[in-house]
């Protein structure tokens, strides 16, 4: 797949603190919707930033906070270390949102996704960021009482997968129940497949054991999302 070659930037957080991201941009950025793309708990690596550089070819600018202050890792015991340090509360109230405050500045609409621990801030981003204008979460949440859906008023597209071991599949539907509950404009799909499965780099030897990548489904989800998205960011 060939790179939009993106760069580093600095943004500004509400409090006024300078965060980092990866910015990928697409070829015609004139009125084009943005996305905010937030990292596994790798960090922000090779695979994300080729997430972002997808969206930029899709027409979207692109934004991936760098929440681990330029820490990435491929060793899974120091993932999990990285993200219980992260604070889950600052990273969506602070560096999402100054991601999404900082591409409004060119875009009318921007989206928030995110995959795995990105799946779950961006559900806390959708509660904590008026500003956005949308949200595609992929297999990830955070614990059900963390998510005040009433705060949320735009629409949510979720991709899980039925034989997920981090993120059960009956909590999955009680997240469901919770934000149709609260009115929200929620669709959520359901892939017979296990975690990560849109994530190319969860295949051979070096994956953790409970992940696997699945091609066609992440085909698919990737394509309902550019839909979603459609449907939602180009105003």
């Amino acid at each position: 797949m060939k790179h939009t070659q993106g760069s580093m930037i600095t943004f500004s957080r509400p409090d006024g603190q300078q965060a980092q991201g990866y910015l990928a941009t697409p070829a015609k950025p004139e009125g084009a919707p943005a996305v905010v793309v937030i990292q596994e708990w790798w960090g922000v690596n090779d695979q994300i930033r080729g997430v972002a550089d997808r969206y930029a070819q899709a027409g979207y600018v692109a934004l991936v906070p760098d929440l681990y202050r330029g820490k990435a890792t491929v060793e899974e015991a120091e993932a999990k270390h990285l993200m219980d340090e992260l604070d889950f509360a600052d990273a969506a109230t602070q560096d999402v949102r100054g991601a999404v405050l900082h591409l409004k500045q060119q875009a009318a609409n921007v989206g928030v996704t995110g995959y795995c621990m990105g799946g779950a801030l961006t559900l806390l981003a959708l509660c904590n960021v008026p500003e956005a204008s949308a949200g595609a979460v992929f297999y990830g949440f955070p614990p059900l009482d963390y998510v005040d859906a009433s705060k949320i008023k735009v629409p949510v597209l979720g991709h899980w997968a039925t034989q997920d071991e981090f993120f059960a599949l009956e909590t999955v539907s009680a997240l469901e129940k919770k934000l149709q509950d609260a009115n929200v404009n929620v669709e959520f799909h359901r892939y017979l497949a296990h975690h990560a499965f849109a994530n190319e780099t969860a295949v051979g030897p070096g994956r953790i054991a409970q992940t696997q990548y699945d091609p066609v489904w992440a085909q698919q989800a990737w394509d309902r999302t550019l839909t979603f998205f459609g449907r939602t960011l180009w105003k």
